[in-house]
């Protein structure tokens, strides 16, 4: 990641980062995680990715309401142990 610039999506994808979707009509509520992979091939790996970036192009995918958030998880798996040799 550029600190100057911010995420890209390839980024979030060398980083292993999650990005949940979640919609903020009161009827509805939904959430679910956005496919980094499908947001590549649609976007490019450059794309900006931060949330400002992200939103307009987003909508519910139950509602189709515009008004949608988004939460940046980063990868939390502990690190992988090295074989003794």
């Amino acid at each position: 990641m550029s600190a100057a610039k911010g995420w890209t999506v390839q980024g979030l994808i060398d980083e292993r980062m999650e990005i949940h979707v979640y919609c903020y009509n009161p009827q509805c509520h939904h959430n679910q995680p956005l496919d980094l992979g499908k947001l590549k091939a649609k976007l490019g790996p450059k794309a900006p990715a931060m949330a400002d970036d992200l939103i307009p192009k987003l909508k519910c995918a139950k509602c189709s309401g515009k008004r949608v958030g988004l939460t940046y998880t980063p990868d939390t798996a502990p690190p992988a142990y090295r074989a003794r040799s």
